[in-house]
């Protein structure tokens, strides 16, 4: 059995198969309780997963789109479209 280096030049982990590698867990820290709305005609957007600020969002009822920072709002108080906002730093 031959052991292939992952990127970084260390050798798998114990219960890792050769060439696949492992993510180290990122530092996560809650920024806030935001609401994710969109400009224009202030209906709420769903959000289908994890978003970062710059990615395309566009509004299901008017059809705006922009990037997901110009739907974010953390103003208070947040209304029932309300999302949790974290500050992820990778390693």
């Amino acid at each position: 059995m031959s052991l292939e280096r992952n990127v970084d030049g260390a050798e798998p982990l114990r219960g890792t198969t050769a060439g696949h590698l492992l993510r180290r867990p990122a530092r996560t820290a809650r920024l806030g309780t935001g609401t994710l709305a969109c400009p224009s005609c202030d209906a709420p957007v769903a959000p289908a997963g994890v978003l970062r600020p710059a990615e395309p969002l566009t509004c299901p009822y008017c059809a705006t789109a922009g990037p997901v920072r110009d739907f974010l709002s953390l103003a208070a108080p947040s209304r029932p479209a309300r999302v949790v906002v974290r500050v992820v730093t990778a390693h």
